[in-house]
């Protein structure tokens, strides 16, 4: 399949996949569907009771073919532009070029909109009609709709969904306009060319949807509906790209996956909206029985939220406040398995509570909540934000989060520690086990960080807190120098998916390089082949650490197995199965770029880097790395890294950057441009 003349950031081919699962999707972070599908979704709006709560099905306007009924030997093309955010169907005869463009509007996120165009080429003067195929009713099984009167020519319904999360819980109601779509349009025979615009508006309340439509409406009117969520789409690329002079395939995933990610993100500035988080199959999936019903788990915090923070602190903040506002649910989720502070849920909807259908994960995968709390860290430490956890709520779960840990510990007298017992560890073939290495050591990080936090803030720690994280065990073989992924591990037994290589990155738990080999040749040739599309990348990351780059470039080459075409759009296990549109696969292979070949790390005190990447990569270049409130762009080839601040903030004006080569502590200090 062609590939947009080798332009990575341009998906085009002649014909769509036979699985619609896998085609484009258009989103932005509220509102979102496939293209060519009867349903879309709502940030936020689940319809269902716990473990059934799913993201409520709404009907789509946007679904709509275009045709041109007999006509000979049209050539026939379907493109994703990910730098503009827009699907594209275009139809060529030698008379006329016909183009169907559909996208989410990235900085309206009310509204979703489609045109056709159709221009002429030749000296014709006949008519040219082109069909518009819409099998869409305006009925869902998720909501109760009623019909309300027009407005400004669009036809309006409205209605609350049916079931709410748990008892007493919210009910949304959604609200939506759109343009009617006939059945033809014709381009008559004086004009060479026309487009007709369609639009879509959703809002959680009957003013913002009529709002939005009449917003949409005017930039109609002025001609640059289309190009107001280009330009928007332009100036998000600006801030942030991932581009390497190195292999096709390669440059194609990471816009591919840039795509999807920053599809999800909100825009900059005041959203209008609460944001409700991203799930593993985005706003595009979810409906009933589908990609995790559109719940929310650690692929947020832990494969996503490292990539949106690096770029995009303002984002990856709302991803922080979607867990503020969880935090009661979390509270009250501890309270029930007779435990203190807060335990987030494996699965996460509307309020905080558990919503996972299988009581196991939210009894035993505890180490959700410290993967959260891993996020507050990075982002405390990126952006030295104080306010979020001054006066935001972000103290108090960090607190919260301590006080269950520490609650979930008992102390074993006969080995003189703590022991986390009963768990599921990230490897979910195993269960009940005690000491998962990897829970025991996320739950060692949250204390430390929350002690931290608490000095920072003059704010006596705990001495709970010291305790139990000094005195947490965390499994290690001193004979074999490996960790074991729990207590009573076998070596050779087969694994899920990345376990105790976490402990590495992103955990950076400390320990030598030996130990590092050790645990990735050990868990290596037991891991599951097909297993999760985000395994890979964190062996990949391993091996770069200890500058094995073939090792690494072999791992990171198994990923391309769950890249589908010819959307780029991932599947969570390379036989097809499981979640699509699999943001958490893409999030670690973005990972495996912008930590591994760069060697990024975020510590206490400083952003570190190491590089190291394959022989067939001359450069990499890294736009918009946000530290401080800065901008960096990073171009690093084998010979030479440079850095240049590209922003520094004004007011309050950010602390002057320093580079320091860590071997020699020679200092460069970098100012703006």
């Amino acid at each position: 399949m062609a590939d947009g003349k080798d332009d990575p950031a341009v998906f085009t081919s002649a014909s769509l996949p036979s699985d619609p699962r896998l085609l484009a999707t258009v989103t932005n972070a509220y509102l979102g569907t496939r293209v060519y599908r009867d349903i879309l979704h709502v940030n936020g709006v689940y319809n269902g009771a716990v473990g059934d709560t799913h993201r409520a099905d709404i009907p789509s306007p946007l679904n709509v073919r275009m045709t041109v009924p007999g006509a000979e030997s049209l050539a026939e093309t379907f493109t994703l532009n990910t730098r503009t955010g827009t699907f594209s169907h275009v139809l060529q005869s030698t008379d006329y070029t016909a183009t169907h463009q559909i996208y989410a509007h990235h900085s309206l996120v009310h509204l979703m909109a489609f045109s056709i165009t159709i221009q002429r080429s030749a000296h014709t003067t006949q008519p040219i009609t082109v069909q518009l195929r819409t099998p869409f009713v305006p009925k869902s099984r998720d909501l109760d709709l009623n019909q309300g009167p027009d407005f400004q020519g669009a036809h309006y319904v409205y209605g609350k969904t049916l079931v709410p999360e748990v008892e007493g819980g919210p009910r949304p109601t959604v609200h939506m306009l759109w343009t009617p779509v006939p059945q033809d349009l014709t381009l008559r025979g004086e004009e060479r060319e026309r487009s007709w615009e369609f639009l879509t508006a959703v809002a959680e309340s009957e003013e913002e949807v009529k709002r939005s439509y009449s917003k949409g409406l005017a930039l109609i009117a002025v001609g640059s509906l289309h190009s107001s969520h280009a330009h928007a789409w332009t100036m998000l690329w600006r801030g942030c790209c991932i581009d390497l002079d190195g292999p096709l395939p390669l440059r194609q995933a990471l816009y591919g996956c840039l795509y999807y990610l920053l599809s999800a993100i909100p825009p900059r500035g005041n959203l209008g909206f609460l944001f409700h988080g991203i799930s593993p199959g985005g706003l595009s999936n979810g409906t009933q029985g589908e990609d995790y019903w559109g719940h929310i788990f650690w692929d947020q915090d832990t494969w996503m939220f490292p990539n949106i923070l690096l770029f995009y602190p303002e984002a990856a903040r709302a991803v922080l406040e979607y867990r503020i506002r969880m935090l009661e649910g979390a509270l009250r989720n501890a309270q029930e398995q007779g435990y203190k502070g807060a335990k987030f849920p494996w699965e996460s909807a509307a309020t905080g509570r558990e919503v996972c259908p299988e009581e196991i994960y939210g009894a035993q995968e505890i180490h959700v909540t410290g993967d959260v709390l891993m996020a507050f860290e990075q982002y405390y430490c990126t952006t030295q934000d104080q306010k979020l956890f001054r006066e935001d709520g972000g103290w108090e779960l960090v607190g919260a989060v301590a006080q269950y840990w520490c609650s979930r510990m008992v102390w074993s007298e006969e080995e003189q520690c703590y022991h986390i017992k009963g768990v599921m560890p990230p490897d979910e073939y195993h269960y009940r086990v005690d000491n998962s290495a990897y829970t025991n050591a996320v739950a060692q990080r949250s204390l430390n960080f929350a002690a931290d936090v608490a000095r920072d803030f003059l704010i006596p720690v705990p001495e709970e807190w010291v305790d139990c994280a000094k005195k947490v065990k965390v499994p290690f073989d001193a004979e074999k120098k490996y960790h074991p992924e729990y207590d009573g591990y076998s070596p050779g037994e087969p694994v899920k998916q990345a376990d105790v290589v976490l402990l590495g990155f992103p955990l950076m738990h400390p320990m030598s390089s030996e130990v590092r080999r050790n645990d990735l040749e050990m868990y290596e040739p037991v891991t599951e082949m097909d297993g999760p599309a985000m395994t890979w990348s964190m062996f990949a990351v391993g091996w770069l650490e200890l500058k094995e780059v073939q090792r690494a470039q072999s791992q990171l080459n198994k990923c391309f197995s769950n890249i589908t075409e010819p959307f780029k759009i991932w599947v969570e296990n390379s036989d097809g199965s499981g979640a699509v549109n699999f943001l958490t696969g893409m999030g670690g292979f973005l990972q495996a770029v912008l930590f591994g070949y760069t060697g990024f790390r975020i510590t206490k005190t400083s952003l570190r880097f190491n590089p190291a990447f394959p022989d067939d990569i001359n450069k990499l270049k890294v736009t918009g790395v946000s530290y401080f409130g800065n901008k960096l762009k990073f171009t690093i080839t084998k010979e030479e890294i440079r850095i240049k601040v590209t922003e520094s903030p004004r007011d309050p004006p950010a602390s002057p950057l320093e580079a320091v080569l860590e071997e020699s502590g020679q200092q460069f200090p970098l100012r703006e441009g």
